[in-house]
Protein backbone atom coordinates (compact mmCIF):
# COMPACT_ATOMS: atom_id res chain seq x y z
CA UNK A 1 0.00 0.00 0.00
CA UNK A 2 1.61 3.43 -1.01
CA UNK A 3 1.82 5.80 1.92
CA UNK A 4 -0.55 8.43 -0.27
CA UNK A 5 -3.35 6.42 -0.16
CA UNK A 6 -5.31 5.93 3.38
CA UNK A 7 -5.02 2.78 5.40
CA UNK A 8 -8.18 0.45 5.85
CA UNK A 9 -7.88 1.96 9.64
CA UNK A 10 -8.53 5.78 8.61
CA UNK A 11 -11.67 7.64 8.01
CA UNK A 12 -12.02 9.27 4.85
CA UNK A 13 -13.92 12.75 5.10
CA UNK A 14 -16.85 13.12 2.62
CA UNK A 15 -16.12 17.28 2.26
CA UNK A 16 -12.47 17.08 1.05
CA UNK A 17 -10.34 13.83 0.51
CA UNK A 18 -8.42 13.81 3.41
CA UNK A 19 -7.50 10.81 5.97
CA UNK A 20 -8.00 11.21 9.27
CA UNK A 21 -6.57 8.68 12.21
CA UNK A 22 -9.85 7.15 14.14
CA UNK A 23 -8.99 7.69 18.03
CA UNK A 24 -11.28 7.13 21.19
CA UNK A 25 -9.38 8.63 23.31
CA UNK A 26 -9.64 12.47 22.58
CA UNK A 27 -12.93 14.63 24.04
CA UNK A 28 -12.92 16.45 20.50
CA UNK A 29 -11.41 15.30 17.00
CA UNK A 30 -8.96 17.69 15.95
CA UNK A 31 -7.45 18.39 11.78
CA UNK A 32 -6.20 14.35 11.22
CA UNK A 33 -7.73 12.80 14.18
CA UNK A 34 -11.27 11.65 14.15
CA UNK A 35 -13.31 11.50 17.04
CA UNK A 36 -15.27 8.20 17.17
CA UNK A 37 -17.40 6.59 20.69
CA UNK A 38 -16.23 3.68 22.46
CA UNK A 39 -18.79 0.78 22.77
CA UNK A 40 -19.46 1.82 26.13
CA UNK A 41 -20.48 5.24 25.50
CA UNK A 42 -22.40 3.96 22.45
CA UNK A 43 -24.36 1.90 25.47
CA UNK A 44 -24.45 4.41 28.13
CA UNK A 45 -26.41 6.83 25.46
CA UNK A 46 -28.35 4.03 24.43
CA UNK A 47 -29.53 3.35 28.36
CA UNK A 48 -31.33 6.82 28.45
CA UNK A 49 -31.84 7.97 25.27
CA UNK A 50 -35.90 9.23 25.15
CA UNK A 51 -37.96 6.35 23.61
CA UNK A 52 -39.91 8.45 21.23
CA UNK A 53 -42.49 4.84 20.57
CA UNK A 54 -43.02 4.97 24.32
CA UNK A 55 -45.49 6.52 26.76
CA UNK A 56 -45.91 6.84 30.54
CA UNK A 57 -48.74 5.61 32.73
CA UNK A 58 -50.34 8.56 31.78
CA UNK A 59 -49.90 8.54 28.03
CA UNK A 60 -47.19 11.17 28.08
CA UNK A 61 -44.08 10.72 25.94
CA UNK A 62 -41.61 9.02 28.01
CA UNK A 63 -38.26 11.09 28.75
CA UNK A 64 -35.04 10.20 31.15
CA UNK A 65 -37.07 10.38 34.61
CA UNK A 66 -40.01 8.08 33.19
CA UNK A 67 -39.90 5.06 35.63
CA UNK A 68 -42.38 2.12 35.81
CA UNK A 69 -43.58 0.29 32.70
CA UNK A 70 -44.03 2.08 29.10
CA UNK A 71 -46.73 1.70 26.87
CA UNK A 72 -47.17 2.65 23.19
CA UNK A 73 -47.65 5.67 22.38
CA UNK A 74 -50.86 6.69 20.56
CA UNK A 75 -50.48 8.32 17.08
CA UNK A 76 -52.93 10.26 15.05
CA UNK A 77 -52.14 11.59 11.45
CA UNK A 78 -53.38 15.08 10.75
CA UNK A 79 -52.27 15.20 7.44
CA UNK A 80 -50.40 13.27 4.67
CA UNK A 81 -47.53 15.24 3.17
CA UNK A 82 -45.53 13.69 0.04
CA UNK A 83 -41.95 14.45 -0.04
CA UNK A 84 -38.88 13.86 -1.57
CA UNK A 85 -35.36 14.52 -0.71
CA UNK A 86 -32.16 14.91 -1.57
CA UNK A 87 -30.27 11.79 -0.01
CA UNK A 88 -26.72 13.98 -0.68
CA UNK A 89 -28.37 16.93 0.93
CA UNK A 90 -29.39 15.18 4.04
CA UNK A 91 -25.33 14.08 4.39
CA UNK A 92 -25.26 18.11 4.53
CA UNK A 93 -27.29 18.03 7.10
CA UNK A 94 -25.80 15.50 9.57
CA UNK A 95 -22.62 16.94 8.76
CA UNK A 96 -23.72 20.39 9.80
CA UNK A 97 -23.25 22.10 6.84
CA UNK A 98 -27.24 22.80 6.41
CA UNK A 99 -28.83 23.49 9.96
CA UNK A 100 -32.64 22.74 8.40
CA UNK A 101 -33.62 19.85 7.15
CA UNK A 102 -37.28 21.99 5.54
CA UNK A 103 -33.94 22.95 3.28
CA UNK A 104 -34.04 20.02 1.47
CA UNK A 105 -37.12 18.37 1.74
CA UNK A 106 -39.97 19.16 -1.78
CA UNK A 107 -42.91 19.06 -0.88
CA UNK A 108 -45.43 17.42 -3.73
CA UNK A 109 -48.97 18.66 -2.60
CA UNK A 110 -52.12 16.30 -3.80
CA UNK A 111 -54.99 18.48 -4.25
CA UNK A 112 -56.87 16.06 -2.68
CA UNK A 113 -55.56 15.53 0.44
CA UNK A 114 -54.61 19.29 1.06
CA UNK A 115 -56.30 20.86 4.40
CA UNK A 116 -58.93 22.73 2.72
CA UNK A 117 -60.64 19.69 1.31
CA UNK A 118 -60.05 17.11 4.42
CA UNK A 119 -60.49 19.33 7.15
CA UNK A 120 -62.11 23.06 6.28
CA UNK A 121 -64.56 21.91 4.19
CA UNK A 122 -66.45 19.46 6.06
CA UNK A 123 -66.76 21.54 9.26
CA UNK A 124 -67.75 24.16 6.81
CA UNK A 125 -70.79 22.15 5.41
CA UNK A 126 -72.37 21.82 9.02
CA UNK A 127 -72.63 25.59 9.55
CA UNK A 128 -75.56 27.31 8.20
CA UNK A 129 -74.79 29.24 5.36
CA UNK A 130 -76.67 32.49 7.06
CA UNK A 131 -74.32 31.91 10.24
CA UNK A 132 -71.39 32.01 7.64
CA UNK A 133 -72.59 35.26 5.82
CA UNK A 134 -73.09 36.87 9.33
CA UNK A 135 -69.65 36.45 10.57
CA UNK A 136 -67.48 36.11 7.18
CA UNK A 137 -69.37 38.98 5.55
CA UNK A 138 -69.50 37.29 2.22
CA UNK A 139 -72.22 36.48 -0.10
CA UNK A 140 -74.28 33.85 -0.05
CA UNK A 141 -73.57 32.33 -3.51
CA UNK A 142 -69.97 32.70 -3.11
CA UNK A 143 -70.16 30.35 0.42
CA UNK A 144 -72.58 27.87 -1.60
CA UNK A 145 -70.18 27.48 -4.67
CA UNK A 146 -67.14 26.69 -2.17
CA UNK A 147 -68.87 24.71 0.07
CA UNK A 148 -70.57 22.44 -2.70
CA UNK A 149 -67.00 22.31 -4.30
CA UNK A 150 -67.93 23.89 -7.72
CA UNK A 151 -65.36 26.22 -7.31
CA UNK A 152 -62.08 26.70 -4.75
CA UNK A 153 -62.17 30.63 -2.71
CA UNK A 154 -59.41 32.74 -2.88
CA UNK A 155 -56.88 32.06 -0.34
CA UNK A 156 -57.70 35.12 1.92
CA UNK A 157 -61.06 33.95 2.15
CA UNK A 158 -60.13 30.38 3.02
CA UNK A 159 -58.04 31.94 5.88
CA UNK A 160 -60.55 33.92 6.73
CA UNK A 161 -63.16 30.60 6.94
CA UNK A 162 -60.19 29.16 8.83
CA UNK A 163 -60.35 31.72 11.02
CA UNK A 164 -63.76 31.58 12.46
CA UNK A 165 -63.74 28.26 12.46
CA UNK A 166 -60.87 28.48 15.15
CA UNK A 167 -62.73 31.33 16.33
CA UNK A 168 -65.68 28.94 16.77
CA UNK A 169 -63.36 26.41 18.61
CA UNK A 170 -64.08 23.78 15.90
CA UNK A 171 -60.71 23.28 14.88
Amino acid sequence: MSRSSPRRSDAISRQAAVSAKPNANHAHGSRGVARVKTYGEVLREYEFHLGAKSADAKGKPSSKQTVGVLHRRHVRVERIIYIGKESNRLEEIEAGVIHSPENVYTEYPDPSRDEWQTRILPILKKIPIAALMRVSGRCRSTLRRAMAGRSRPRKRNQQLLKSILHRLGVI
